[in-house]
């Protein structure tokens, strides 16, 4: 059973990173691919690279669906000093291809199917990643948080970037598979 999203809730996971909503306008560019939606957005330069460093673009812009947990730029610099440039070496392309995989999710979820599935389900929702792996997904106040296997967190800071082939949900971090 799906349940509703709360009004707060929407607002919250909507009304995050400025720029990128302006650019996107509420429901993103629904004729326009993940991949081209991430080019698109002035806060997926890192993403886009390592997804054509992994070798995924033809992949994430193919059918789907998928529901893509995307990293901004601003995640990814959060990472040690190092971390992407070594991600994006050739030989790092399997490790590479790991991580950002375990940022999708099969299918198309939506922000209120999302909070739905928490509200369901006791409180969190597991996800299970293309990667093989899980991500832990909760609330906090009117945040969803994802929980990656490592412990560590990202907050969904913009939701519901629709595509022709799934949706993307920005956030504040990095995610990894452990």
């Amino acid at each position: 059973m799906r349940l509703p999203i709360s009004m707060a809730a929407a607002i919250a996971l909507t009304a995050a990173v400025p720029a990128y909503a302006d650019h996107h306008s509420g429901s993103g560019h629904a004729s326009s691919t993940i991949v081209e939606t991430a080019v698109a957005s002035p806060q997926h330069e890192t993403l886009v690279a390592a997804v054509k460093a992994a070798k995924l673009a033809d992949t994430l812009g193919g059918e789907g669906p998928y529901t893509v947990f995307a990293p901004t730029d601003a995640a990814f610099d959060k990472l040690p000093a190092g971390t992407v440039a070594d991600l994006l070496k050739p030989e790092n392309e399997g490790m590479l291809r790991s991580v950002l995989t375990y940022h999708v999710v099969p299918g198309n979820v939506t922000a209120s199917q999302l909070v739905g599935m928490i509200q369901s389900n006791g409180g969190s929702a597991e996800l299970k990643t293309v990667q093989g792996g899980m991500l832990t997904a909760s609330l906090s106040g009117d945040n969803v948080i994802l929980t990656d296997a490592s412990g560590g967190t990202a907050t969904v800071v913009q939701a519901d970037l629709k595509a022709s082939n799934g949706v993307i949900h920005a956030t504040n971090a990095v995610s990894m598979p452990g």
